[in-house]
């Protein structure tokens, strides 16, 4: 009884100081973050848009809807949406929207999930080459639908007869007072907090204990092969397995390992690698739902076409060259 209150305590005593460290930032980040989208901080890493739109020889219209995703990706696709239903965008300049569209929607996640949350999991070397990698790739996707709409879109795509059915002021005018911002701001974070830290230290807890008692790599001895075939660690096997159920558990799940087991390369090579096999999940769970019903079931399907497969490009180009050598 006696040991098992000591192992307990010392169990404690190792999660709670790193629990509160990264539940600090996690708050500091997301009120922050908040605060940034209520005061429109984000619509000015947005306004790129339009140098985007017109070499892929789509209207300068279309740059609001990319504005648009930047803050809502809800939003952003529905102003497409309109844009293709009001004959504005045939299905193949729409396509191309939706694939420029790939890097603002990413910048979104950097505001109210990479920083605020995952960076403070990982640690600022493991996090910010994590996120730098994702940024590489959104950004890879935008540009390649830049080149393809320059040579696949033409005039022949876009009827600009229609621009006078399309309501193209982008968002609502926003006349809130600053003080009501900074509170939904709180608020909004408030809400994130209580929906992240009670899973955080549930997760952070059960990976601290499992990683103390067991020697995970000898667990997974047996996918070692696999592993080994990419130079990752056998360890990459569990982490894999939760980031595919959930990201945030599945950065939690390897950031007890990055002081020996991982560098912060492998570590990143890892979580990609476990972002390609979500895609299964994140499909039917989010992907399917949103698409069809901004869409419809045929474009809808097309879209999700689309953005798997450019995904799963670039994804597993980055992750070559995080494990070709020499690094």
């Amino acid at each position: 009884m006696n040991s098992v209150v000591v192992e307990l305590a010392g169990l404690l005593a190792e999660v709670l100081p790193r629990l509160a460290r990264i539940a600090a930032f996690i708050a500091a980040g997301v009120f922050v973050a908040n605060v940034a989208v209520a005061f429109g901080l984000i619509r000015y890493v947005a306004g790129l848009s339009g140098y985007l739109t017109r070499p892929a020889n789509l209207p300068d219209e279309v740059g609001t809807a990319i504005l648009t995703t930047a803050a809502s990706t809800t939003a952003g696709y529905a102003t497409l949406a309109e844009y293709r239903e009001s004959g504005l965008l045939d299905d193949r300049a729409t396509l191309v929207a939706v694939v420029i569209n790939t890097f603002f929607g990413f910048v979104q996640h950097v505001f109210t999930y990479y920083v605020p949350v995952l960076i403070p999991i990982l640690g600022a070397t493991t996090g910010v080459l994590y996120v730098s990698a994702r940024a590489g790739i959104a950004l890879a996707i935008t540009v390649t639908g830049v080149f393809l709409g320059g040579i696949l879109v033409s005039e022949r795509d876009v009827d600009r007869s229609a621009l006078a059915e399309v309501d193209a002021a982008g968002p609502d005018a926003d006349d809130r007072t600053r003080e009501e911002r900074v509170r939904e701001a709180a608020e909004k974070s408030w809400s994130t907090l209580r929906r992240i830290v009670p899973r955080l230290a549930v997760v952070y807890t059960l990976v601290i204990a499992f990683v103390a008692t067991y020697d995970v790599e000898s667990l997974t001895a047996v996918a070692e092969p696999l592993t080994g075939a990419v130079g990752l660690p056998s360890a990459a096997v569990p982490v894999i397995a939760v980031y595919t159920l959930d990201t945030t558990a599945g950065a939690v799940t390897i950031q007890p390992l990055l002081d020996g087991t991982f560098t912060p390369r492998t570590a990143v090579a890892t979580l990609l690698i476990g972002g390609i096999l979500s895609f299964a999940v994140s499909t039917f769970r989010r992907s399917i739902p949103f698409q069809y019903g901004i869409w419809g079931a045929s474009f809808g399907t097309k879209v999700i076409l689309v953005n798997t497969a450019l995904k799963l490009v670039f994804i597993s180009l980055t992750v070559a060259l995080l494990l070709v050598p020499p690094w």
